[in-house]
């Protein structure tokens, strides 16, 4: 991109530069593929469909929301020409995934994740929108294509899908509970230490 494209964008974007948003197209990448490296795939194909089309851009509008919209789209489309390519992907043992250490924090981090990929696809999208990248009802409105009460919707059913996943009853009895491991794991080594 020339300079004075870069600077057209720049200006339409509220000085906003492309990357300053990469770490938040990555995050959202991540809520749709569970690879990091095909996640980073994603993110860096949106900034080129990004880049190809910034004449499209609408000024006035947010350069965030708008590459959003771009990688949510290019996902869907990548899943649509995987499912027609695919025999016996998932079988493949390159991807189970490796074990990792098990401190208490990786193994809720684990329990987390899994609960969140099992969610469906448009509520784990809108989870991530809102509950992790923090963006409001309404962009997510515009980034998903639906009304601001199907996002609060989905968000809701997402955050019950977690907890029940999980096993609780509310994210109070979930908070209490990793306090308490916490608490005795941290008890149980000031003991092993006397």
């Amino acid at each position: 991109m020339s300079s004075r494209g870069y600077a057209l964008a720049n200006q339409e974007t509220d000085e906003v530069s492309l990357v300053e948003l990469i770490p938040a197209l990555r995050a959202f990448a991540r809520s749709f593929c569970r690879v990091p490296d095909d996640a980073d795939d994603l993110v860096q194909e949106t900034l080129t469909k990004g880049l190809a089309n910034i004449d499209k851009f609408e000024p006035g509008t947010r350069m965030k929301s708008w590459l959003f919209t771009i990688m949510r789209n290019t996902y869907y489309t990548r899943i649509k020409a995987a499912d027609r390519e695919k025999p016996g992907l998932l079988d493949c043992a390159s991807l189970i995934p490796i074990s990792e250490a098990t401190q208490e924090w990786s193994v809720q981090s684990k329990e987390v994740y899994g609960a969140v990929q099992m969610l469906p696809e448009h509520q784990r999208e809108v989870l991530m929108l809102i509950g992790v990248l923090g963006v409001s009802y309404e962009e997510t409105a515009e980034i998903c294509g639906c009304a601001v009460g199907t996002v609060k919707s989905r968000l809701n059913r997402a955050r019950a899908g977690v907890l029940e996943y999980l096993g609780e009853s509310s994210l109070q009895t979930l908070v209490e509970r990793r306090n308490h491991l916490s608490e005795a794991q941290g008890n149980f080594a000031v003991d092993r230490r006397r």
